[in-house]
Formats: structure tokens, C-alpha cells, sequence
């Protein structure tokens, strides 16, 4: 089958480093972190007291007020990425075929906070059910995407993608696939998250999976040194948007990448915890090398999943080294979680975002906190420790791995 080729030709951020793309990765390049004590609520009883907000963010900027007390903040985020993305490619609506072009877009929770909001008013109550009439409409996880076809009168390929922590990038893999097989030309596809609040917060403390370092929150999430106690949670989302080439170059839009290939695969082992061995990530890199038609000398970098949990660096390392054998030690590896904290089924939509511009900018971002090495990891791996590295960037490989034993990986490459 003759596939189309995807080029990416728009981009929109809003992330605990900025709320739009340059701030996004000045901040990154600078290695700058987002972490600083919760803001949202009283976190003063909580194990962890700390994470990587959105800061200096007003909804009613973006959104007419009374649109903003309909909306659940992942929407809110949703909506304002997806904007920046849109403007950023230059698209003309009018002149947009809509039954050609579609929204896919990933969040792993979705509207956590309306519902704690509801289920609480109602706990204050006298057991009348006294309920929002936007409740639902505000919790449920497609919601963005509905939002976002509506906006721009997109009535193609139209749903929301939920794998944990890799559903953005299942998004952008579900967004890819449509435009290759030809049935659409346009997709505006991304991922947003909201969960920093009390549920959130406690609901990972009792899994035990995050950071408690609440004298230090700005060296907490620190992926690949011997001393990492966990993830940082965080909040935001990125849009991206993607185009058949033709379409593209006919209309004259600006390419960033081009998007080659995408891989998924399950660990089948555990609900939370990784594959010691990192047989899923393995098999989920090598299916995205496959998918790109690519031999994994080609990858020059790879922003990885790297948590900063004690299993998880771990198996992804020994994944990469399975994969990439001895080329492993000429990559450049990073974990922008280290400033961006965990923003959970967003994360692949901004560590993307990090994808390509390194190609764009010949740049790796780096991964910042490292302060001890880990012997049980290869320390002769190239992490881009502490100072962010020039060098070519011809290809990238993106990772995200969810609860479940969810896997996703995308390859970008330099357009050419």
C-alpha cells in the first residue's frame, strides 16, 4: 500500500516551563525547573507538598468566562494548546476541507477535578443530589477532543485516546495513521492533563509513587541518579498539529519534522510496575524502528520515559541498550520530566514537542538533578547530564509508557 507521508506544521505548549512553545523551550534548554510547592490547595498534610504546576495562567484570557465554568482545567488546557498549534500552522479554516480533517486527543484521566469538585459538594450536603448540569460533560475524556472538532468545524476522525501516562502519544499515533492511509488531511492531535489536586496528590502518595523530597522541590525529579525517590507530578498540555506533505507543501505551511513511524506494544506484567528486563519497551522501540523503515544507527537522541522512579530508569536503560547495542553509547538520551515534572497522559504531547525542536535547534535538552551515579544503571550511556548538548539531530525517538502496561514510541526525522 502506498502510505502518505505526515509532516508536523504546527505546535502549541502550555507547561509547568511556559505557557507557549518558546518560553516552553527556553526554559528546557536552560534546564530550568518547573517544580515548586502546590499552589492549587493546602498540601500541607500531604506526603508530597510539591509539583510542577502551570503558573501564571488565567483561563478567562484565552476563553470567555462563562465558557471557563463549563470546562474542566484539562479541557481549558486542551482548548488553549490546540489554539497555539493551529495559529502556529497558519491553517485557514475557511479554506479546510472539515470532513477531511479530524481531532485525536489523549489524556489519561481527564476531568479528575470536576469530579472531586461534585462528588465533595454532594458529601457537604444533606444527600439531596445536587449536581452540576455540566458535570459529565466536564469529567469525561473525550471531551477536548469534542471541544476542539467544534471549534474548527473539524468533522473528521474525532475521539480521545486513554492509555495512562502514553496516551498522548497514542494520539499522535492514531493522528498519523489516518493521514497515511489517506483519510484525512489534516489532524490536530495532542494531550492535556489536570490532576495536580488533592485526589491526585494522595492517590499517587498511596501508590507510593512520588517524590516526597518536599525540602528540595526543584531537584526532586532527578531520572538516572542513585538517589531518586520518585515521579513529580505535573500539569499542562501541547497540540500538534499534522499534515499529509502535499497537502502541506501545497498550501506553503512551515515543516518542523516530519513524523516516520510509530510503535506500540504491553508489557503484559504488571498494572504499575515495569518489566524488569524492559521487554515491552524494547519491543515497542524496535516496532517503531520497523514502522520508520529505519535501522537504529539512525536515531540520534531519545527522550525517554525516565520518570525518576527507582524501577523504572532501570528497565528503560536496559531496553535502549537491548535495542540500539553499541550505537547506545553514540545517542543522546535525556528525560525532560527532570524539569517538567510527570504530566501523565500529556507527556508524550510536550516530550514530542522536545522531539522536534531538538532536530529544528540541533539541541538536547538536558536531563537536570543528576548528582550520584547509579551503578545499576550504564553509566557510559550518554544521559546529557545537567547542560544541555549541541550536536546533529537528524531523527528522534520519543517514549512513553502507561499503567497497564501501556507502550508507545514515535520517530520524527529532519525533513528533507
Amino acid at each position: 500500500m502506498n502510505l502518505k507521508r505526515v509532516v508536523v506544521t504546527g505546535l502549541g505548549a502550555l507547561t509547568p516551563l511556559g505557557n507557549n512553545v518558546q518560553d516552553y523551550w527556553k526554559n528546557l534548554v536552560n534546564g530550568v525547573s518547573g517544580a515548586a510547592p502546590i499552589t492549587r490547595f493546602d498540601a500541607s498534610k500531604f506526603k508530597t507538598q510539591f509539583a510542577c504546576e502551570v503558573k501564571n495562567f488565567e483561563p478567562t484570557d484565552y476563553l470567555d468566562r462563562k465558557e471557563v465554568r463549563k470546562l474542566d482545567l484539562f479541557t481549558i488546557f486542551a482548548l488553549v494548546s490546540a489554539q497555539e498549534a493551529f495559529e502556529d500552522s497558519k491553517l485557514d479554516v475557511e479554506k479546510i476541507n472539515g470532513d477531511r480533517a479530524g481531532v485525536i486527543w489523549g489524556s489519561g484521566i481527564g476531568g479528575i477535578g470536576a469530579f472531586q469538585e461534585e462528588v465533595l459538594n454532594f458529601g457537604r450536603g444533606d444527600g439531596t443530589p445536587r449536581f452540576n448540569p455540566f458535570f459529565i460533560p466536564k469529567m469525561i475524556a473525550d471531551i477536548s477532543a469534542g471541544y476542539i472538532s467544534i471549534k474548527y468545524g473539524f468533522r473528521g476522525p474525532n475521539f480521545a485516546t486513554v492509555s495512562a501516562c502514553a496516551s498522548a502519544t497514542n494520539a499522535i499515533v492514531e493522528s498519523f495513521n489516518y493521514i497515511r492511509l489517506g483519510k484525512a488531511d489534516v489532524m490536530i492531535t495532542g494531550g492535556s492533563e489536570a490532576s495536580v489536586i488533592e485526589a491526585g496528590v494522595a492517590g499517587f502518595n498511596a501508590l507510593r509513587a512520588l517524590s516526597e523530597r518536599n525540602d528540595s522541590p526543584e531537584t526532586a525529579s532527578r531520572p538516572f541518579d542513585k538517589d531518586r525517590d520518585g515521579f513529580v507530578l505535573g500539569e499542562g498540555g501541547a497540540g500538534l498539529i499534522l499534515e499529509e506533505l502535499e497537502y502541506a507543501k501545497k498550501r506553503g505551511a512551515h515543516i518542523y519534522a516530519e513524523l516516520v513511524g510509530g510503535g506500540l506494544s504491553a508489557d503484559a506484567y504488571h498494572i504499575t510496575a515495569p518489566h524488569p528486563e524492559g521487554r515491552g519497551a524494547t519491543l515497542v522501540m524496535r516496532n517503531a524502528l520497523e514502522d520508520a523503515n529505519m535501522q537504529p544507527e539512525e536515531i540520534d537522541y531519545i527522550n525517554v520515559h525516565g520518570t525518576s522512579t527507582p524501577l523504572g530508569d532501570i528497565s528503560e536503560t536496559k531496553a535502549v541498550k537491548s535495542v540500539f547495542g553499541e550505537h547506545a553509547y553514540k545517542l543522546n538520551i535525556s528525560s525532560t520530566k527532570s524539569m517538567t515534572g510527570h504530566l501523565l497522559g500529556a507527556a508524550g504531547a510536550i516530550e514530542s514537542l522536545a522531539s522536534i525542536l531538538a532536530i529544528k535547534h540541533q539541541i538536547i535538552p538536558p536531563t537536570i538533578n543528576h548528582f550520584t551515579d547509579d551503578d545499576e544503571l550504564d553509566n557510559k550511556l550518554n544521559f546529557t547530564f545537567n547542560k544541555a548538548q549541541k550536536r546533529e539531530v537528524n531523527a528522534a525517538l520519543s517514549n512513553t509508557f502507561g499503567f497497564g502496561g501501556h507502550n508507545f514510541s514515535v520517530i520524527f526525522k529532519k525533513f528533507i
